[in-house]
C-alpha cells in the first residue's frame, strides 16, 4: 500500500509528511534547549560575585568546532542540491564530507571531555590547593602526582584567562589530602551545565551522523527506486542537521566566550 504525501505536498500544510513531522519535532527541540538555556542564564545571573568560572574552556578548540559544523552545514546543503540535480556521485562526495566533519567535531569534543575528567583540584589539610592534570593516583602509592601548579587563593582557579606560568610536577603525600576532585559535572554548577548542554548536543550530532551514514550507505538503495523520495529524506535529515548547527552557534559564545 502506498503511503500518501511522501513526495507530494499535503493540501492542508503545503509540505510532504516527513517535512511536517520534522518541523513538529524541531519545535519540541526548541523548547528543550530553550529551557536549558534559560536555566543557564538564571544560574549565571544569580551566582554570587567572583564565583563563576571564566576561561575554563579552550576558545581555539571551540572556534575550530564551530568552523567544522558551519562547513558541514554547507556540505549537507550541497548533498541535497546534488540529489535535486540527479547527481548521485556528488551526493556521495558531499555527504561523505559531512560525515567526516561531524566525526572530527565529536573527536574534538571527546578530547575536551577527557581534558576535564583528568584535571583535578586537590585541597590539602593545611589549606593549600594544587591544580593540574593527574599523572599517577594508584591506591598502592603513598603520593599523588599532578602536572600543574600551586594556588594560594581558590579565586585564582575561577579565572582561567590569566597567565599562570609553566606547570610542574607536584607530588602530594596521600595523608595530606583533604579533598580531591576532578572537573566532572559534580565539581560545580558551571561544569554541570557545560556537560549537560554539550553532551545533549553531542548526542544530537551523533544521531545525525547515524542517519547520514545510513543515507550514504544502505539507505542509498532508495535512490535507484525512487530518487525524489530519497531526495526528500536527505532534505529532512538536513533540516535536523542545520538545527543542530544552530544550537552550537548559541552554545559557543554562551559557554566559551563569557
Amino acid at each position: 500500500m502506498e503511503i500518501a504525501y511522501t513526495v507530494r505536498p499535503r493540501p492542508d500544510t503545503g509540505v510532504y509528511n516527513a517535512k511536517l513531522g520534522m518541523w513538529l519535532f524541531l519545535a519540541s527541540e526548541v523548547m528543550l534547549f530553550g529551557g536549558l538555556f534559560s536555566a543557564y542564564v538564571f544560574l549565571r545571573v544569580g551566582a554570587p560575585p567572583e564565583t563563576w568560572p571564566h576561561g575554563w574552556l579552550s576558545v581555539p578548540l571551540g572556534t575550530l568546532n564551530t568552523l567544522l559544523l558551519a562547513s558541514s552545514a554547507v556540505t549537507t546543503f550541497l548533498a541535497w542540491a546534488a540529489c535535486r540535480a540527479r547527481r548521485f556521485d556528488q551526493f556521495k562526495l558531499h555527504m561523505g564530507l559531512t560525515l567526516l566533519l561531524g566525526t572530527v567535531f565529536l573527536g574534538i569534543k571527546g578530547y575536551e571531555y577527557h581534558d576535564k575528567l583528568t584535571h583535578y583540584e586537590v585541597r590539602l589539610k593545611d589549606g593549600r590547593i594544587a591544580d593540574g592534570h593527574l599523572v599517577r593516583n594508584r591506591t598502592t602509592d603513598e603520593v599523588v602526582v599532578l602536572k600543574g601548579r600551586w594556588v594560594e587563593d581558590r579565586r585564582e582557579l575561577l579565572d582561567g584567562r590569566r597567565a599562570h606560568g609553566a606547570h610542574e610536577e607536584i607530588r602530594i603525600p596521600r595523608e595530606q589530602i583533604e579533598r580531591m576532585q576532578n572537573y566532572a559535572p559534580r565539581h560545580n554548577t558551571f561544569l554541570a551545565i557545560y556537560f549537560t548542554l554539550t553532551g545533549l548536543h553531542g548526542l544530537h550530532v551523533l544521531g545525525g551522523l547515524v542517519v547520514f551514514a545510513y543515507l550514504w550507505g544502505p539507505g542509498s538503495r532508495l535512490w535507484h527506486l525512487d530518487p525524489e523520495h530519497f531526495t526528500n529524506r536527505v532534505e529532512v535529515a538536513g533540516l535536523f542537521w542545520h538545527f543542530v548547527d544552530l544550537i552550537w552557534i548559541f552554545l559557543f559564545p554562551l559557554l566559551y566566550l563569557t
